[in-house]
């Protein structure tokens, strides 16, 4: 297989943290996912700092990039290992609980374990809007308040 040297960065860091896990549980399974977060450097950076801080606990996605982009939506169970903003690996994630839910739908518990801002609902919202928008714009995809959204809620079980 024919990979880029980024990418194959990103997967020797990411395989190299997964064993270096799976050395102490070896029921855990051979598969595993990758999950970044943010469109930059920087804030990929910051959401990574605050998985390892324990005070982003949730993650976000418009459901129109895993339908657009035939990305399956992750299953409740499974791991993903986190990447920080120069796609290295910094811990590994269990997601606890995954669903659908408008834009507007969010919850005050979703917002809050978002981490971000000032972790209220009303910020998150402020926050988020924007984000969303920025993307769908990019995207040329239509952003409208009821847009659905993957919410991925999980716990950090191993940080490298």
């Amino acid at each position: 297989m024919n990979r880029s040297k980024e990418e194959a960065m990103i997967n020797e860091s990411a395989e190299i943290l997964w064993e270096n896990f799976r050395l102490q549980n070896s029921t855990l399974p051979d598969q595993y996912d990758v999950m970044t977060f943010g469109e930059t450097k920087d804030s990929a950076n910051q959401s990574a700092a605050l998985v390892l801080e324990g005070l982003k606990t949730a993650k976000t996605t418009l459901l129109v990039e895993y339908q657009r982009k035939e990305k399956s939506i992750p299953k409740e169970g499974s791991y993903s290992v986190i990447l920080d903003g120069n796609n290295q690996a910094i811990g590994v994630v269990q997601l606890l609980k995954v669903f659908i839910v408008p834009f507007d739908e969010v919850s005050e518990e979703l917002a809050y374990e978002e981490g971000e801002g000032d972790r209220t609902l009303t910020g998150w919202r402020e926050l988020y809007q924007t984000y969303f928008q920025e993307q769908c714009k990019n995207e040329h995809w239509h952003f409208s308040t009821t847009i659905e959204l993957v919410c991925i809620q999980f716990e950090l079980v191993y940080a490298a």
